[in-house]
Formats: structure tokens, sequence, C-alpha cells
């Protein structure tokens, strides 16, 4: 009997090993396109907007893909419905990998932001494979792979695209996918469903997808800039109309998609706050240093170009994927509420601090890896406490919820730094002026500051 068990744990630690591998790979993907935009322009024939359209594209699809992935994966079991975006990635690979034009880049793109849903699927299986003292530390892991893959990504595109060709910067991450879901499909057991013999809420599903959709675009073209008030009122109204029509169906279906109790519960409410904010925050950032590196003014900026900034953004990174990989840990030592406060605190006062000093380079450095470590400790906190925070038949769904927020999140805070950044323009200079910066850290900062409010309602399970 104790050989079984054994053999079970190994079974087990094999497959998480396959899991934390398949989000690295993953995380690479998602970054990719970043470095070789300029090449892809080239290539292809296209402008910056069409560039920008490929990573847009991801976004979208992953943004709609998550929640139906995590609740199907609820459903019928994390394995089989992650093997399943799995094929839809890898064909996604093979069209990107080939594809001879902007239009079928994107839909290969299309496909591969099915792998967003894979974060969710995965933390169902963690949490019904492992014992429960290790299910966070194991999420931490994951969440902080699915980071450095990121890191990856950003790394290898330049030498993928230039010593073979652009082709590869999607063909060589799906590969390794191919691999890892291989492992995964030969040493991950099925897992039980959760919810047997009841009927897809479709109507549910298709509304939901298009309230996604609709938020999405939305973020898109709002806060870009120069829409008619009228327009802009137009398109929030359009997505606030089909957000009640989805609650109203919502109520009414034997089984929901989502079960709206739960979203009304503290816990997971304030979650969702606290995660927008810190991409938000994650986001501005993204923006406005690497913008303050590459500026030169009268006592702020460096004029430093890509590689030196490139270089100089790099502790940030590591500092977050060595956060994701310890959050789980601080979790089931001092449990979320701690860890969360701390860590909104922490990002508060090094960004408050940025917008105070900010005159040496190394500054810059190490207040905005002091927040990114903070930030992914509270990220990697939250995801673990809420996915066992509640019933293991609802894990998916509110997971990938907390993912959908993240984008969201990430989106509205690139598009305001860049809004401030745009209204700041030093006519004389024709860049940023050094005020513009220092309001975007404020901001920030304050919002941090704000998350100090929510996280009291962290404690205590969701239903």
């Amino acid at each position: 009997m104790s050989d079984v068990l054994v053999s079970q744990a190994r079974i087990g630690r094999t497959a998480i090993g396959a899991l934390g591998v398949l989000a690295l790979a993953l995380g690479t993907l998602q970054t990719v396109v970043d470095p070789a935009r300029p090449m892809l322009e080239r290539e292809l024939g296209i402008d910056s907007s069409g560039a920008a359209l490929i990573v847009s594209t991801l976004l979208i699809t992953g943004a709609v893909v998550a929640p139906i992935a995590g609740k199907l994966g609820d459903r019928y079991g994390g394995r089989r419905v992650l093997l399943v975006l799995m094929a839809m990635v890898a064909l996604g690979g093979v069209v990107s990998s080939s594809a001879p034009n902007l239009p079928v880049l994107l839909v290969g793109q299309m496909l591969q932001g099915a792998m967003v849903g894979a974060l969710p699927l995965s933390f169902i299986l963690v949490r019904k494979h492992l014992p429960p003292g290790q299910t966070q530390v194991a999420i931490g892991v994951v969440s902080a792979l699915f980071t450095a893959g990121g890191i990856a990504g950003t790394a290898v595109a330049g030498p993928l695209a230039e010593g073979l060709s652009w082709h590869w910067i999607f063909g060589a991450p799906t590969a390794v996918i191919i691999v890892a879901t291989v492992v995964v499909l030969r040493t991950m057991p099925d897992d039980t469903p959760s919810e047997r013999g009841t009927a897809i809420d479709w109507p549910g599903v298709v509304l939901l997808s298009a309230t996604l959709l609709a938020l999405m675009l939305a973020l898109m073209v709002v806060t870009g800039g120069g829409m008619p008030p009228l327009v802009v009122g137009g398109v929030v109204l359009g997505v606030a109309a089909l957000a009640v029509v989805w609650v109203a169906v919502e109520r009414r279906a034997a089984s929901p998609m989502v079960e709206l109790r739960m979203l009304t519960a503290p816990a997971l409410w304030s979650a969702a706050l606290i995660t927008a904010a810190v991409a938000a925050i994650s986001s501005v950032l993204q923006t406005l240093v690497p913008k303050m590196f590459e500026v030169s003014g009268t006592g702020y900026g460096f004029a430093l170009g890509t590689s030196e900034i490139g270089l100089l953004m790099l502790p940030a990174s590591i500092a977050g994927v060595v956060a994701g990989s310890v959050g789980g840990l601080a979790v089931q030592r001092y449990g979320p509420r701690a860890v969360v406060a701390a860590g909104s605190a922490v990002t508060a006062g090094a960004l408050l601090t940025l917008a105070l000093v900010h005159d040496e380079a190394w500054q810059l450095v190490v207040l905005r890896a002091v927040v990114a470590f903070a930030g992914s400790l509270i990220t990697t906190a939250l995801l673990a406490s809420t996915a066992t925070a509640v019933a293991a038949a609802d894990t998916g769904i509110v997971t990938s919820l907390l993912v959908v927020i993240r984008l969201v999140g990430a989106v509205v805070g690139a598009q305001l730094a860049g809004s401030v950044l745009t209204v700041g323009i030093d006519p004389v200079s024709d860049q940023p002026a050094e005020p513009a910066f220092i309001a975007g850290f404020v901001v920030a900062g304050l919002v941090a500051a704000a998350s100090l409010f929510v996280v009291r309602h962290l404690k205590g399970t969701i239903s």
C-alpha cells in the first residue's frame, strides 16, 4: 500500500513539474512579440497599429476564454479541458509560425490566446492532486514560472528572430508547449469532474463572452483618446447593457455559468479590486520608468538606449519571479491579509518615494524592483488564497475571473500612463515633462494605499 502511495506522489511531482514547464513556455509566448515588433512591421509590411493588434488579439481572446475554460474545467475536469486548450494553442503556434501575412498571423494569435485559460486549469489540478498544505505553494510556483516565461520571451525573441527568423518566436515556445502537454497527458491522472449530469449554461457562456469582449474593446478604444463624449457614453452604456442582461440570465439559470452570490462575497470582490489595482500599477510603471530612462530633460531623464533600458528593467522582472515563488509560502505562514497588507504598504511607500527621488538611474531600478516584488507577492497571495477559499467545484471559475481582472487592470494602467505622458508633453522639448512622471507615480502610490482599505475583507471563505 505504501509503495502505491509513493508511486502516486512521484507521479504527482512529475506532473506538477510539467505544469510548471508549461506555464514557463506559455509565459514566453505571451511576450515574444514585443521585442520583435520592428521586424514584424518590416517583414509583414504593416504599421505600428497593425503590430499592436497582434498583442491585442492575444489579450482579448485570453480574456474571453479564461472564465469559460475555468468553468468547463470545474465541470468536466481540469486535465481534459487543459489538453483541449493546449491543442488549440499548438495549432495556433503552427499557424502563427507559418503565417505569410497579418490576417493569418492574427488567426494564429486568436487560437494561442486560449493559453490564458491554462492558469486556472492548472490551479484546479494542483488543488485536486496535492495535499492542502502544499496547494498554495504549488500555485505560487506555477504563477512565478508563468512570470518567468515573460522574462524569457523578452530575452529570446531577439536572438531567435535575428538568428533564425521571426517565425521561430512562435515556433520554439510552441514546441516546448507540445512536449510539456504530452508529459501532462502521460503523468497527470484524470481529476473527477465536480459537477455531473448538469446542463451547460450556454446563454450565460455567450453573454459573458460578449460582455468581456465588449469590455476589452471598450477599454482600448475609450482609453486610447480622441473619441467624442457621445461615443464614449454609448460604448459604456453598451457594455453595461450586456452585463445587465448577463446578470438577469444567470439569476434564472438552474446551473449558472457564474454563481452570482459568490461574486458579492467580500473576500472575492476585495481580491478583485486589489488584483486590478496591482495590475494597473505594474502597467503604469512599465510605461513610465522606461520612458524616463529614454528622455533627457533638465534634472530628470537619462537618454538611454533600448538595450540599456532592457538591462535596467531586468531586476524588476527577476524580483517578480522570486516573489511569486515565495508568495504561496508567505500565505501559508502569515495568511493572505498580512501578506497583501504588507505588500500594499510597501508598494505605496516605494511609489511615493519614487515621485520624490528619481534623479539617479539606480533609484528607479531599486524602487521599481521593490514594487515588482511587492506586487507579485500580492498577486500570488490573492490567487493562492482565493483558490483555496472557494469550494473545490468553483476553483477554476473564480481564479479565471481574477486572471481576467488582471488583464483589465493592465490595459487600464497602460492607457492611463500613456494619457498622463501625452497630456504632460513639454511644447518646447516635445517630450514628457517631469511633472507628468511625478503625477503618474503619485497616482499609482495612492491607488496602492487605497488597497489597504479593502484588505480586511480578504479573510474567510467565498460561498
